[in-house]
C-alpha cells in the first residue's frame, strides 16, 4: 500500500504566502487611500471658496434672511460701540471748536432721529393675504401682497400728522431711509423683512388716525383689504406708550459721481 502524501507542509506555505500578500496590500493600499482622501478634501476646499458645498442648507430663505439680519445687528451694535468710544474721546479733548461742534451735534441729534423718543403712538399693521388666497393664480397680485408703496403711504401719513418718530419693524426711520421690494420681502436699511409689517408713529394719536383715514393711497389698500374673497389685511391700533429707538445705522451718503473727462 502506498502511503498518502502529507499535505500540511504545502498548506502551511500557502497560508503564509496569503498572509504576507494581505499585509502587503494593507501597507500599499492604506497610504493610497489617505492620499486620495486628501486630494478630494483639497479639491472641495478650492471649489467651495469658503462656502458650504451642500446647497440644501440654503433652501430655507427665511433662515438665511434671519442669519443675515442677526449678523447685521451685530455689526450695527459694534458700530454703535465705536461711535460711543469716539464721542468719549472727543469729549476728553476739551478744545473750544470741538465743544461748539459737539453742542451743535447734540442740538441736531433729536430731529435727526439719533435719540430715542417715547410717548403715545399709533400702530399700523399691513399683511399679505392668507396662503390659500396667495395660491389662487386668478387673483390680482396687487390685491393680495403688501408692496413698498403701501408701507411708504402709511409712514408718510404718520409724518404728515406731525409724528415725532416713526419705526418700521422696530427700526427708526430717518430722512435717508429707503424702503424697497426685495423679492417676496421688503428691504429696509439693508435688512430684509417679511410680512406682517408694523409701522409705529410716536405723537398725537387722533391726528395720526385722521391722516391715515384721509390718505388716498391707503384708500386703495383698504379697498383691497375689504374684499369679501380675501386679500391683504389692514389694522390700526392706538398705543398708550411706545418707544422709538435711536437710529444706529450708517449716516454716510453713497451716491454716483461723474467720471473725469479725458482730454483727447
Amino acid at each position: 500500500m502506498t502511503a498518502e502524501p502529507d499535505p500540511s507542509p504545502v498548506t502551511g506555505r500557502v497560508g503564509t504566502h496569503q498572509r504576507r500578500r494581505g499585509a502587503l496590500v494593507w501597507r500599499i493600499g492604506t497610504p493610497v487611500m489617505v492620499l486620495l482622501c486628501g486630494g478630494l478634501f483639497a479639491v472641495s476646499a478650492e471649489h467651495s471658496d469658503g462656502t458650504d458645498l451642500r446647497g440644501g442648507r440654503y433652501t430655507d430663505f427665511a433662515s438665511v434672511v434671519r442669519a443675515e439680519r442677526e449678523r447685521a445687528d451685530r455689526l450695527i451694535a459694534e458700530a454703535a460701540r465705536l461711535e460711543a468710544e469716539v464721542e468719549t474721546l472727543t469729549a476728553a479733548v476739551g478744545d473750544r471748536s470741538v465743544d461748539r461742534a459737539q453742542r451743535q451735534v447734540e442740538k441736531l441729534s433729536d430731529p435727526a432721529g439719533l435719540t430715542p423718543r417715547s410717548g403715545p403712538a399709533v400702530k399700523v399693521v399691513l399683511d399679505d393675504a392668507p396662503p390659500e388666497v396667495l395660491a389662487d393664480t386668478t387673483r390680482d397680485p396687487l390685491e393680495v401682497i403688501v408692496h413698498q408703496q403701501d408701507i411708504q403711504a402709511a409712514a408718510n401719513a404718520l409724518w404728515r400728522a406731525g409724528a415725532e418718530a416713526v419705526t418700521i419693524q422696530g427700526q427708526r426711520l430717518i430722512s435717508t431711509t429707503g424702503i424697497k421690494c426685495d423679492g417676496n420681502s421688503v428691504s429696509l436699511q439693508g435688512l430684509s423683512y417679511s410680512p406682517p409689517y408694523e409701522i409705529v408713529g410716536i405723537g398725537d394719536p387722533a391726528a395720526m388716525q385722521l391722516s391715515l383715514l384721509n390718505d388716498s393711497l391707503l384708500d386703495l389698500y383698504r379697498e383691497a383689504a375689504a374684499n369679501p374673497a380675501g386679500g391683504v389685511s389692514y389694522s390700526v391700533e392706538v398705543l398708550d406708550h411706545a418707544t422709538a429707538p435711536a437710529y444706529r445705522g450708517l449716516l454716510d451718503l453713497t451716491y454716483a459721481t461723474p467720471l473725469p473727462v479725458e482730454e483727447g
